[in-house]
Parts: structure tokens; C-alpha cells; sequence
């Protein structure tokens, strides 16, 4: 058995976390405008004069790397040079930032004024802020935060300005274009706009990657962008998208700089702003459209109450560390430096490990506030829960949370009871309580049609639910043990056995890191053991009598993900034949799972998320259950149905489990 000792290492809550300052405390007792007129003079990467946006892109224009694929477009195409010229400049055009101080200025005035309006509290590691101002004067740095709100990057430039640090350049899609000069104003203040799909256009991939590698390999300014691709509608951490990541690498792997410093930051919120717009949308209810009207329109937002927020900046993590004894570089001076090439499988696996272990660093820094917990139960309890029996569950959560390594942000000298009771005040669109039981709302009634009914529980049920995944990352290791433990029994190497399997059918809905299952076994048998729930012997997994609650509501908490997968599958037996056309196969599990919801045969609301729906269909094909094909325009699915019920069977703990390997524990 490993040591405990060894655990005792990698354990995060034996970390010494820093202390945060509320950056909003100096702005409630002195002048905004004072504030943002003041002198800013942000320490730069290595002296370097900050570059003008023409400059910029003139530089991107005459690089070596643009006009070889120029010239190669030219011939491929048998257009003139300066006519792809001209189609790169305008490309450029509509892409570029134009960082401008005055624009700075005006949204640190008025940001100012909307931040102390609606959080209690920004607060912001101290020892991070100075962590990032070295690495900005020794290398080029790439900010990566993580992405549950449209104001992620407001705040970040926000707190940047107010720390006297360089501002960034940051990634927007083109949505924000299309919103009349608050699109501009965003250009101003650093965001330069990419198309969200730009597949097989070379031109404009082209113009991209050089754009910014030319602001990383000039160190400009710190290059920002979020890892996930996307906002999670659900709180939940997506899987990384490792384009733009590869695009920052490059000039590393090319010997162009000696180093670049990756820097994962954590954004919590108490309460997000957008949680009931997340829950509609991933009901299928459309976007909206972002524009200039409806920002207005939103203004409403500013008499409500948001809580508090956490931005934790990251330890800067060095390429050149990561890429130590994993990447050759040599190979990169075999091909002239201009030439673009794919990358190779060496260093695309590298890219991919990178980007995972980024992302697992922005949730092991989440600063966890009570309601997480709080909604947690309450999602257990949707007909209500005692507020009496809520409060000694969520103290009784909290120890196992705590001996699992969770950052919580638990004031000592506030009483539990006052804890849970301002968190069921401050998430009053999510819940209310009525004569002592606290119950989740169900919406404004009238007359609807029971589809309708189930439309209205379903948004409360989803925005319940998008707190309770703020903290999954915590509880998921040791909840598909748990799974394992109560599907196949106590025998280790049968425990492992279903504990792998689970970990590759949700490797698409969880932040489980590429052949790390052994690791993730035995992590989550110690917190296990940890906190009582488990004995481990040589070769058995035993429960403790203290440990059947805590494995009963750890499985339930993964209890909503097993349901969802089986309703795709049970959808797939039953309603498809041979296959399905892409496109509609949302609509069509939505439908299916109303209907049974509907019937009283299905129980969890969540099952009608489409990003759960998604990621479902991702897992299928990554096991080649389904397989894709183009026929016309169109995706077809191809469905194998017999692997289909076999997995139905398998998430309902109707086969048993085997593994050949066997966990060091």
C-alpha cells in the first residue's frame, strides 16, 4: 500500500493558501475618478516601449512567416500576391486590438461604479499579483482564466489597471462586434476579435497565429485568452480547447523566446450573473444576440445583489520546465523558421497534457463559498429540506469537503446558521423559505401545458444544479468510487475495474486528465480513507459504518450523470433505427426525456440539459458506439445497438466489471 506520507504530499489541503485583499474596499472610501485618471505605469517585459496598433500591424504584415504562405496561396490559387495581400490586410483590420489609455480609463471609471453596485467583495490574492508582476518583466506571459461570466475579462483588465500591472490583449469572439460602439470600445481596451470556426482558411489562420505570436515574442503586452473556448453554462469546468495554446507555444518550440510563463486564473463568483440565461439556454432556448440595446436592457441586473467574487491568480507555470525531457526542439531547426507545419504528435500530446493540467489548477484554486454546498443538498432534497436539518447537513458536508482539500471561504466567526440562512437569502431567485422548510421556486404559474410545467421546474432545477457543479471537482474521484464500491462489491480489483470504466464513459463531462485513471483511483481511495468512509486492505475495499451516508451522498451526487447518459442511450434503443442526423439529436432526446419525465418514469430534471446531451454524444463516439459520417451536407449518426444496451446496462450496474490492471494502493 502506498504510504500515506506520499498522499500527504500531493494533498491540497496542506497547502498554504494566500491571503486575498478586497480591491474594492479603496474604491467605496475615495474618488472614481480620481482613480482612473490617476498615474499608471505598469513595469513592462524587459523595458520594451510599448508597440502602436499600426505599428502592430505592419510588423504582422511584412513577417516572413505571412508572405511564404502568401507566396504558397499564389500558386496554389494562381492569384496575384498583392491582391491575397490586400485580403490578409483586411483580415487584419477586423481582427486587430487598438489599445488606447483614454478607453482604459473611461471603463475604470464606469466599471468602478457597476463592481461596487453589485458584488459585496473582489477579492484578489495578494502574493499572485506579485508572482505576475516578475514573470511580466522576465518573459512573455499568456493569462488564462477560467470562464463562467461575460464580465471574466472586464474584471480582469479591471483588477490589472487597479494593480498597476500591464493591461492585456485579450481573444473576443466576433459576437461582440456586432454590438454598435460597445464593440469598439472593447477593441480600445484591448480585445482583439477572432471568428469562432475558421476550419480550412489558411489565409486567416495564417494572420491569426501571427498575430499573436508576434505580441508574445515582442512581449507587448500579456496575451489572455480562456482555455475552455467558451462560457460553461453549467459551472462546470469544459474540456480545453488546445488551439490557441498551441499558437502561444510555437515560439518556444522555435527558439524565438527562451521562455513563456503560463499563468491559470481562477474566477469564483457567489453568484453568477447570467444563471438563469445559462439554464434557458441549455433548455434550448436560443442566445441572445449580444448588442449595444440589450446590454441596456440589463442595467436592471445593478439593484440586485451578487455576493462576493474570488480571482486567484496562479503559481506562473515555464514552458521551458514543462517541456523538459518531453519535446525535442532540435527538430524545429530542421524546417526554416517561416514555414508552417502541424504539429507533431510528440508535441500536440504535450499541448493537450499542458492544457489539462491547467485547467485542473483553475479548479483546485476555486474559492468555494457555503451555498455551493448548500445547493449540493439541496439538490438531493428537491421537494424541500428542513432549514434545521439543511444547516447540520451542510456542517456535516463541510468536514468531508475540508478533509478532501476544498478551498472554502468560511468566515470562523459566523455561526452555521447564519451562514446557510444569508446564503438562501442571497440566492433568492433559486429557492425560498416557507415555514421553515427551505424549497426551490417554481417560477411565476398560470395557465401551461404540462411540458410547460416541466420547461418552468427545469430552469430552477439547473440553476440549483450549476452550484452544486462549482463543486464536482472536488467530490467526482471519490463519488465513482463510491459508484464502483456499490455496483461490484469490495473486491479491489473489481472496484478499479468499474472506477475505470465510469472515469472513460464521463471523460467528456469531467476534467480527468489523459492516462491518469491509476492516480485518480488512488487519490480518491485515500480522501476515502481520509475521512473515515473507507478501510482498504490488501485486497478488499471496506465501508465503515460512518462511511455508507458519506459513499450514499457521493453517489448521489454523480446520480444525475449515470441518468442522463442512460436516457441518451435508452433514447437511442428506442426511438432511432439505423442512425440520426446530427442536427437533430438534441431536439430529439429533449422531447423523449419530457415525455418521460411527464410519465413519472424518469425523475431528474437534469437529464434535459443539452450540454449534458452533448457530452454524452461526445462519449459515444470516442468509444465508437457511434460513428460519424457525411452524407450531403449533413452529419449522420450510425448507431450500434447492441453496444448501446450494453452500456445501458453497464451505467445501471448490470454487468459486472473487470480490469486487468490493478491500482498500486
Amino acid at each position: 500500500m502506498a504510504s500515506k506520507a506520499l498522499y500527504s504530499q500531493r494533498d491540497p489541503a496542506l497547502r498554504r493558501r494566500d491571503d486575498f485583499e478586497d480591491i474594492l474596499d479603496e474604491r467605496r472610501n475615495s474618488s472614481d475618478v480620481r482613480y482612473a485618471l490617476r498615474c499608471y505605469t505598469p513595469v513592462l517585459y524587459k523595458g520594451v516601449v510599448p508597440c502602436k496598433a499600426s505599428m502592430l500591424k505592419t510588423m504582422v504584415l511584412q513577417s516572413d512567416h505571412l508572405r511564404y504562405v502568401i507566396k504558397q496561396m499564389s500558386k496554389d490559387t494562381g492569384e496575384s500576391p498583392e491582391i491575397i495581400q490586400e485580403e490578409a490586410a483586411v483580415i487584419l483590420e477586423e481582427m486587430a486590438h487598438r489599445l488606447q489609455l483614454s478607453t482604459v480609463r473611461f471603463f475604470a471609471f464606469v466599471l468602478s461604479k457597476a463592481f461596487k453596485t453589485l458584488f459585496r467583495r473582489v477579492r484578489v490574492n495578494e502574493e499572485g499579483i506579485q508572482r505576475l508582476q516578475q514573470a511580466i518583466q522576465e518573459h512573455p506571459v499568456v493569462l488564462l482564466p477560467s470562464h463562467r461570466s461575460y464580465i471574466d475579462f472586464l474584471m480582469l483588465s479591471y483588477i490589472l489597471y487597479t494593480c498597476d500591472l500591464s493591461l492585456p490583449v485579450i481573444a473576443a469572439g466576433m459576437d461582440f462586434l456586432g454590438m454598435k460602439f460597445v464593440g469598439e470600445m472593447l477593441r480600445a481596451s484591448g480585445a482583439f476579435f477572432i471568428r469562432r470556426s475558421f476550419g480550412g482558411d489558411k489565409l486567416y489562420w495564417a494572420v491569426f497565429s501571427e498575430y499573436v505570436k508576434t505580441m508574445l515574442r515582442n512581449g507587448f503586452a500579456p496575451v489572455e485568452f480562456f482555455l475552455e473556448g467558451t462560457r460553461s453554462r453549467t459551472c462546470k469546468s469544459l474540456t480545453p480547447k488546445t488551439g490557441l495554446l498551441n499558437i502561444v507555444m510555437e515560439p518556444f518550440f522555435k527558439g524565438e523566446v527562451f521562455d513563456i510563463s503560463l499563468v491559470p486564473i481562477s474566477i469564483s463568483y457567489e453568484r453568477v450573473l447570467e444563471e438563469a440565461l445559462y439554464a434557458r439556454e441549455l433548455l434550448g432556448v436560443p442566445k441572445p444576440k449580444e448588442s449595444t440595446s440589450g446590454l441596456l436592457k440589463a442595467r436592471k441586473i445593478l439593484s440586485d445583489d451578487y455576493g462576493s467574487i474570488h480571482v486567484y491568480f496562479g503559481q506562473p507555470l515555464s514552458v521551458r520546465s514543462l517541456a523538459q525531457g518531453k519535446i525535442v526542439r532540435s527538430h524545429y531547426n530542421l524546417v526554416p523558421r517561416q514555414i508552417p507545419r502541424k504539429p507533431s504528435k510528440e508535441t500536440q500530446a504535450f499541448v493537450n497534457d499542458t492544457a489539462f493540467k491547467i485547467v485542473r489548477l483553475q479548479e483546485e484554486n476555486m474559492v468555494l463559498r457555503p451555498w455551493v454546498l448548500v445547493a449540493s443538498i439541496l439538490m438531493q432534497n428537491l421537494g424541500g429540506i428542513d432549514l434545521s436539518l439543511l444547516t447540520e447537513k451542510t456542517a456535516w458536508l463541510r468536514s468531508i469537503a475540508q478533509s478532501f482539500g476544498a478551498f472554502l471561504d468560511w468566515p470562523d466567526h459566523v455561526s452555521m446558521n447564519k451562514m446557510v440562512s444569508s446564503s438562501v437569502l442571497l440566492h433568492h431567485d433559486i429557492v425560498t423559505l416557507t415555514g421553515g422548510c427551505v424549497v426551490l421556486l417554481e417560477g411565476q404559474q398560470g395557465p401551461e401545458s404540462p411540458e410547460e410545467g416541466v420547461f418552468r421546474r427545469a430552469v430552477t432545477v439547473l440553476m440549483c444544479a450549476s452550484y452544486r457543479n462549482q463543486v464536482l471537482h472536488i467530490f467526482v474521484r471519490p463519488a465513482l468510487v463510491s459508484v464502483a464500491v456499490h455496483t461490484t462489491g469490495s473486491t479491489r480489483r473489481e472496484v478499479f475495474g468499474c472506477f475505470s470504466f465510469l472515469w472513460n464513459v464521463f471523460a467528456n463531462e469531467f476534467i480527468l486528465c489523459p492516462g491518469s485513471t491509476v492516480q485518480d483511483f488512488e487519490e480518491a481511495c485515500y480522501l476515502l480513507m481520509k475521512c473515515g468512509a473507507v478501510e482498504i486492505l490488501k485486497q478488499d475495499i471496506l465501508v465503515t459504518e460512518r462511511g455508507h451516508s458519506i459513499l450514499s451522498f457521493l453517489r448521489a451526487m454523480v446520480e444525475p450523470f449515470l441518468k442522463g447518459y442512460q436516457t441518451v442511450c435508452q433514447y437511442l434503443c428506442e426511438e432511432v433505427n439505423d442512425g440520426f442526423a446530427e442536427k437533430e439529436y438534441v431536439p430529439a432526446v429533449r422531447t423523449f426525456a419530457v415525455k418521460r419525465l411527464l410519465s413519472g418514469s424518469l425523475k431528474c430534471y437534469e437529464v434535459l440539459s443539452s450540454d449534458m446531451q452533448k457530452n454524452a454524444l461526445a462519449a459515444l463516439l470516442r468509444m465508437n458506439i457511434i460513428k460519424k459520417a457525411k452524407i450531403a451536407d449533413d452529419i449522420f449518426m450510425k448507431v450500434n445497438k447492441i453496444s448501446v444496451n450494453r452500456l445501458e446496462d453497464s451505467l445501471g450496474g448490470k454487468i459486472p466489471f473487470q480490469k486487468p490492471v490493478v491500482a498500486r494502493l
